[in-house]
């Protein structure tokens, strides 16, 4: 099996570092998959975006990402997050509180609940 090395780092803590098969994220330009030999590549992540790392043992590693970046090398890949969560670490019902108190508070709220929404996508508990 064709494997690569990925890092995701957000700005306060290396959150994961291993071997991967395939890499997927929602950037501005849209979703991204890459596989090991994929074209170097540097993309922006969306504000609120959900990246999936699936690991060559079989496990799957998903995070909720607030702004950052994807970058791409012959090497592997780099996920470099203004802030991110481990899928494990988030608080559902703390972000669902989240996502109820933004809804009706103009763009500052629209961009809260679009924060919370990735989060509860990440967790597994979109409604």
């Amino acid at each position: 099996m064709a494997e690569m090395t990925v890092d995701l780092v957000a700005v306060e803590r290396k959150i994961w570092s291993g071997q991967a098969s395939f890499v997927l994220a929602s950037t501005t330009e849209g979703e991204i998959g890459v596989m090991p030999g994929h074209e170097p590549t540097l993309a922006q992540l969306d504000d609120a975006a959900v990246v999936r790392v699936d690991g060559t043992d079989g496990s799957k590693t998903t995070l909720a990402v607030h702004g950052g970046f994807l970058h791409v090398t012959p090497d592997g890949v780099t996920v470099l997050a203004e802030f991110a969560e481990l899928s494990e670490e988030i608080d559902v019902s703390r972000a669902r509180d989240a996502l109820r108190r933004a809804e009706g508070e103009g763009a500052e709220g629209a961009a809260a609940a679009e924060r919370a929404n990735v989060r509860l996508r990440a967790a597994g508990a979109a409604e």
